[in-house]
Order: structure tokens, then sequence, then C-alpha cells
């Protein structure tokens, strides 16, 4: 079930939020939305690079609790970097999620 809820959160509610909130351009938004799964390129540094029992959250560079502040202030800059802020955080979250489920 985790495994589902994780890739729902990052795949499938992207495109919820695309459409629901940005109508207009909601196909660019889903893509810049998918794009911001790269944050994960800073599993790359671990040893080892993937481990299903590790919490990523303030692990890994890019999934710091300073990084996060960071992803959040973008969210009240312009187009696209808002777009790409609310991407990093949805993956925050879903990341932090991941870390509930792991410590049941």
């Amino acid at each position: 079930m985790q495994t589902f809820i994780h890739y729902f959160l990052h795949i499938v509610f992207p495109l919820f939020i695309a459409y629901g909130f940005f109508r207009k351009d909601w196909k660019k938004v889903y893509l810049i939305l998918l794009a911001t799964m790269l944050v994960d390129l800073d599993h790359l540094l671990a040893d080892p690079v993937f481990d299903p029992n590790r919490c990523s959250i303030n692990f890994h560079p890019l999934h710091t609790y300073y990084a996060m502040t960071i992803y959040a202030v973008l969210l009240f800059l312009r187009k696209p970097f808002n777009i790409i802020g609310l991407g990093l955080l949805l993956h925050m979250l879903t990341d932090w999620i991941d870390c509930l489920i792991m410590n049941q």
C-alpha cells in the first residue's frame, strides 16, 4: 500500500493540482510538477543509493529542512518558480508521508 500511495502522490495527485488550479496551462504545469521529481537525484550521493527503510527527509541534501525553506520561498515568486516550489514541497510531503508509514 505504501508504494501505491507514494506513486499516486508523485504522479496522479500533481495532475489533479495542475488541472484543478491551472486549467488554462494544466499540461505545462503538470510537466513542471513531474520535473520536480529530479530532486531525487540527490539520492545518488547516498550509500547505498536506495534503501527502502530509509527516510529521505533530512537525510539527503535536497530533502533537508533548509532546502524546504527555499522551496517555500519559491511559492512567492512568479511563474514558473512558484510552480516549481509547489512541486518540490509536494515531493517533500510525499516523502514525509513515506516516513510516517515506515515508522508505524
